[in-house]
């Protein structure tokens, strides 16, 4: 054999190496596509509530626009909604526990699924950047407990600062004298915003550093100087409260700076002398994030998908049943195909999100891209599928449709997302 060429090996070398790594997996878990017992336990537990507490109730709170606190409270008292609950589903040492529990939940409704999850933007925040003592004390406040729940809202976006969040205008100025925060502004399109009993506010510390000059409050329930703007009335997600938040002199003490006083300091410090870290922490929490986002649009394309294949076989036209056309068994064919290829994308990114794999090409945000699309496509196919009936208010995918294009919108818009990934597979800072 020749200096510098490779031995292949043999079929039974190979398949010896194969069952070694597979009686030896890795520290993140060896590969396979087979949920485990506690998995599949998990998503028939929180699809049985999808189906027999959730869908039921779907087009009453989406026609009243409301927070479907009854809900909420039957799923506290069930134990899906609580800190519990989600620290059990983050847990999973794989990653695909939360999407799959969030697709579940969202293709029972993605109103009443909102209103659930919402919640989880707030707690995320607090373990993005606060002290375990700052997570104890705060997280149970955001969900409250079975028999009196609470929600929390997380608020970044501002009127003119959706995309581009290094040009927020919300302050924060520190009160050395009296140990406080004194917080003012306007935040835009938060959910839960004004009716949590926490609200977690990112505002500029430091404006001339841009978003590096930004930190994360807790704002405690009751505090002066935090009111509710116009609840608003949205195209979908009607039974999830949307609304802007004042903040008008709004003094919190200091310990509500998530992180501390000395850590902000430290990290202002090393942006004023222009060290820069190897990967934006923002970043790495939106790859991180952006895959449960998709999940619950997957959730809600699914449904539609699911709805349309059962009325194209029951539905007659010309003597037959419509799914014995072409046009229609192949649109279908499509939407079966596009749903199942967008899981995969979800699942490898929460993979790689929960086992500390370095996102190389933006895979979480490609994630949230097709699955965003996907649901907007699907659910218009499954209109079409029905025809007049899939227009009306009678059906429930008209509702689907409304509810699935905020996901091209919103936790970072379609355009975005393709601004990230572009960025990361050539290496240059595109506009």
């Amino acid at each position: 054999m020749e200096e510098g060429t490779t031995t292949l090996p043999t079929r039974e070398e190979a398949v010896a190496a194969a069952e070694e790594a597979a009686a030896t997996p890795d520290q993140a878990g060896g590969f396979t596509m087979d949920l485990t017992d506690e998995q599949k336990e998990i998503r028939d537990w929180v699809h049985g509530f999808a189906e027999k507490v959730v869908r039921p109730a779907a087009a009453e709170w989406d026609e009243r626009e409301e927070t479907p606190w009854p809900i909420i409270q039957e799923a506290a008292k069930i134990g899906l909604y609580g800190f519990e609950a989600i620290a059990q589903f983050w847990a999973d040492p794989t990653g695909l526990t939360l999407p799959i529990v969030n697709e579940e939940l969202f293709w029972g409704d993605a109103g009443i699924g909102m209103s659930i999850m919402g919640t989880t933007l707030a707690v995320a925040g607090i373990f993005a950047s606060g002290t375990p003592e700052q997570m104890a004390e705060w997280v149970p406040q955001c969900y409250g407990t079975a028999d009196d729940p609470k929600v929390g809202a997380f608020c970044v976006s501002e009127p003119d600062a959706g995309s581009d969040v290094s040009s927020l205008r919300t302050r924060a100025k520190y009160d050395e004298a009296k140990d406080e925060w004194v917080l003012n502004g306007q935040k835009a399109w938060a959910t839960n915003g004004g009716i949590a009993n926490v609200h977690v506010v990112v505002a500029s510390v430091d404006p001339e550093l841009g978003a590096r000059g930004q930190a994360a409050f807790v704002i405690p329930p009751g505090t002066k100087g935090l009111e509710m703007g116009t609840k608003l009335k949205k195209h979908g997600l009607r039974a999830s409260h949307t609304a802007d938040v004042f903040l008008d002199d709004c003094r919190i003490p200091g310990s509500c700076l998530l992180g501390g006083k000395e850590k902000l300091d430290e990290r202002l410090a090393r942006a004023r002398e222009g060290t820069r870290a190897k990967r934006q922490a923002a970043m790495q929490t939106f790859e991180v994030s952006r895959p449960t986002v998709g999940a619950q649009a997957i959730g809600i394309a699914r449904a539609a998908y699911e709805y349309a294949l059962d009325y194209a076989k029951e539905r007659v036209q010309f003597g037959r049943p419509i799914i014995e056309n072409q046009a229609i068994a192949f649109a279908l064919a499509d939407m079966k195909l596009e749903i199942d290829a967008a899981r995969l994308l979800v699942w490898r990114a929460s993979w790689m999100g929960r086992t500390g794999r370095e996102f190389t090409s933006a895979e979480g945000s490609m994630s949230k891209l097709k699955a965003g699309e996907v649901a907007v496509w699907a659910t218009e196919r499954a209109i079409q599928i029905l025809g007049g009936n899939g227009y009306t208010r009678e059906y429930p995918v008209e509702r689907m449709h409304r509810d699935a294009k905020i996901y091209t919108i919103f936790e970072g818009t379609s355009e975005i997302q393709r601004l990230v990934i572009a960025r990361a597979i050539s290496g240059v800072h595109i506009r």
